[in-house]
């Protein structure tokens, strides 16, 4: 297995983006403006996460996922640890996180790899995206904004 940044003739995974964001318009716009980083498992890219620059100091983990034949084998904790790793290569002090409010798995994970719950952003997902999005059989709407000094 391999984490390695998306090479700039490479097609970002939108498959894979869209697992974890429905949004299309909004995922393009982070990929913009972020620097995306894919794991390759037998030549197959199999999860993704994306790092965006916010303020000084500080950068965003966004749009974390593995494809779903491969969850539940500790890739997205790998993906994660990475991003940390390579947001204190780059020189942040902070790194931050967020996740829907029934969003229990990523909760857990953000927490397992050092994050702690800063602030909910009421009402996120009912301002940015047009169609409801229900998981866990919660209705997604607040974001929850999770964040660690690294």
């Amino acid at each position: 297995m391999e984490i390695r940044k998306l090479a700039a003739q490479e097609h970002p995974p939108m498959d894979l983006l869209l697992l974890a964001d429905p949004s299309v318009r909004l995922v393009k716009d982070y990929l913009q403006r972020g620097q995306c980083y894919v794991v390759v498992l037998e030549g197959s890219i199999v999860g993704v996460y994306v790092l965006i620059p916010t303020r000084p100091d500080t950068v965003e983990l966004v749009n974390v996922a593995v494809d779903e034949a491969h969850q539940g084998k500790g890739i997205g904790k790998k993906l994660v640890l990475h991003s940390i790793e390579v947001a204190k290569s780059l020189g942040y002090k902070t790194i931050e996180v967020g996740t829907g409010n029934s969003s229990v798995g990523q909760l857990a994970l953000y927490q397992k790899c050092g994050f702690r719950m800063n602030w909910i952003d009421r009402d996120f997902f009912l301002r940015h995206y047009e169609e409801e999005i229900y998981e866990n059989g919660i209705q997604v709407v607040d974001m929850v904004r999770l964040s660690q000094d690294i």
